[in-house]
């Protein structure tokens, strides 16, 4: 193209009047060339960094979490964490205590009661719903499989028997830490103290009872949780003495039995 403009061949590159060429048109096609071509680089040029500052941004907006996003993040867990388990805690202690105002308490109320009408231990001799013809101050150890006769003796002097969780109202549904869930049975026995002056009183006989249910009534009734001493003891099976160790460990032992004892006036 150079070549043809050096040589006259564009008719804007000769001179009207001589004929020859015009090397100041000629030139200046060329310039216009020149700057023609620089603009069209300047714009392309312009547009590819453009192009790569797009690909910063969508970089930058794509970047992952900062270490205190992340701290945040793992602080919010923990506090729903703890939550849960404080939660769980709540409801066990509420289900314990659930226990002794709608089951324990209730039948203690309920052999008050009775021999406050009566003059007479309920679970004592026949007449009195026990299992032995005559009274002798003393429960006939009337366990929960052969609790026949408590309820009509309760109900002959205008006492309504105990509701609880269960059709037999000797029985109590309850779900434990480690135990699953299990029926708590309540017989009516007589039991040694374990002392040395061998005092046999009434108590009631706590059967398949949580470890960790059991530990908790020791701190509700007696304020402790040794399983010596007080009025709720640990009771070794087929001993007949309430006390003489201290509770087991809830989560290898999931199960144990108590004895409650309940004075009268």
């Amino acid at each position: 193209m150079f070549f043809a403009i050096i040589c006259g061949d564009r008719t804007g590159g000769l001179d009207t009047q001589t004929g020859k060429p015009d090397y100041f048109n000629i030139f200046q096609d060329i310039g216009d060339g020149y700057e023609t071509g620089c603009t069209n680089s300047h714009t392309h040029a312009h547009t590819h960094t453009h192009t790569h500052t797009g690909a910063r941004r969508a970089y930058s907006n794509e970047r992952g979490f900062t270490l205190v996003e992340m701290a945040i993040v793992l602080v919010i867990i923990g506090l729903i964490l703890g939550a849960v388990v404080k939660g769980r805690d709540v409801l066990h202690s509420a289900r314990q205590k659930k226990f002794y105002t709608s089951f324990l308490k209730p039948w203690e109320l309920a052999v008050i009661a009775y021999y406050d009408r009566t003059g007479h231990i309920l679970g004592d001799g026949a007449a009195n719903g026990g299992k032995s013809g005559a009274a002798n101050g003393l429960f006939d150890n009337v366990y929960a499989e052969n609790f026949t006769g408590i309820n009509p003796a309760l109900k002959r002097v205008g006492i309504t028997p105990v509701q609880t969780n269960c059709a037999d109202n000797a029985f109590y549904s309850y779900t434990g830490a480690y135990s699953g869930t299990k029926e708590i049975r309540v017989g009516f026995c007589a039991f040694s103290d374990g002392s040395s002056s061998d005092v046999v009183g009434n108590y009631f006989y706590i059967t398949r009872l949580p470890t960790d249910l059991a530990i908790a009534m020791d701190a509700v009734i007696d304020g402790q949780k040794d399983g010596n001493s007080g009025r709720w003891r640990y009771y070794e099976s087929d001993s007949y003495v309430a006390g003489g160790r201290d509770w087991p460990d809830a989560s290898t032992t999931s199960c144990v039995n108590a004895a409650y004892r309940i004075d009268l006036p």
